[in-house]
């Protein structure tokens, strides 16, 4: 069964172990205790999580597939699927939203591309909100209410600089604090990063560690346009990166008018996403980077099918 349409994105191939979706991993996405998921199956082993998002060649999500369409390879190596699920499971959201001063004449479509997500929401999903411009700053906790923060986002002003890099890494903190155990982040952003302490490289590091998908919408100016800064130039790029390695999808922006459409489809694949379970035949406890592949069984009469999965995980230590 065929469900929505997905904009336009960029896969990486399936030989590529994995550009692909799953948000597994990182030490956050282990389970070692026991647990109760839904159904009142209770593991009592260390479970990787990985998140998978299936799309055909228009792009549009796919759902109706079970647990056998799915193969997973760690390292290369065949997974069994320990546990699998295609329901809507509750979320723990961050907004990280760019009120530098290039936003000013964007900011109103941002609000509305807010509001658009938020329509997504479930009763039992968080959400924060993380605003940045000179230097990154917590505006609304966690909470349910999500009206809280559509009305935070109505005084917004834009000005300073844009410190997007601290903005995510702010994110990243605030998200260990979240109550679900499927997490993602969306940044709304005109830019690359101006103005931050932590620098690129520490902040994939972080995102590789952790266990949060996330997702950019890059309201850019055209490439060759006068108003495009030198920042500018390197977003697109910092945005796709730092989505891909979490399995989640970057969307750049030139019309405005796109933006609410883009957001409402980014919460509509976070609704429609298959969770797939294992416990690594790699008994090591080393604390290494553990590369994940999730390759489809083509399902008869549908069109070739993609997958995104997050790009792996690390081992545990202890």
């Amino acid at each position: 069964m065929l469900l929505g349409s997905a904009p336009a994105a960029q896969c990486a191939d399936e030989k590529d172990a994995g550009a692909s979706s799953a948000k597994n991993a990182g030490k956050g996405n282990e389970t070692t205790v026991l647990e109760d998921r839904g159904g009142n199956l209770r593991v009592d082993t260390t479970l990787i999580q990985i998140n998978v998002t299936v799309t055909d060649p228009l792009n549009r999500f796919v759902t109706g597939l079970e647990k056998e369409h799915f193969r997973l390879y760690e390292d290369k190596v065949e997974q069994k699927i320990r546990d699998f699920s295609s329901e809507d499971a509750p979320l723990s959201i961050g907004l990280v939203f760019d009120t530098s001063g290039s936003m000013g004449p964007k900011l109103q479509k941002s609000r509305q591309a807010a509001v658009q997500f938020f329509k997504t929401a479930n009763p039992e999903d968080e959400f924060f909100l993380v605003e940045f411009s000179d230097r990154p700053d917590l505006v609304v906790p966690f909470t349910a209410d999500t009206d809280e923060i559509q009305n935070r986002l109505n005084f917004t002003q834009s000005k300073g600089k844009t410190a997007l890099l601290d903005g995510v890494y702010l994110a990243m903190n605030q998200m260990k604090k979240a109550h679900n155990p499927r997490k993602a982040i969306l940044i709304i952003s005109d830019g690359g990063d101006n103005n931050s302490r932590y620098t690129e490289s520490e902040i994939k590091n972080a995102v590789r560690e952790a266990d949060v998908q996330i997702y950019g919408i890059g309201i850019f100016e055209p490439i060759g346009s006068r108003g495009r800064t030198p920042e500018e130039s390197m977003g697109p790029g910092l945005l796709s990166e730092v989505a891909e390695l979490t399995g989640g999808r970057s969307y750049n922006v030139e019309n405005l008018n796109e933006l609410a459409d883009i957001a409402a489809k980014i919460g509509i694949e976070l609704r429609n996403q298959y969770v797939l379970y294992y416990s690594s035949s790699n008994p090591v406890r080393d604390g290494k980077y553990r590369h994940v592949n999730v390759k489809l069984v083509q399902p008869r009469g549908l069109p070739p099918l993609k997958a995104f999965f997050r790009l792996g995980y690390y081992a545990p230590t202890q």
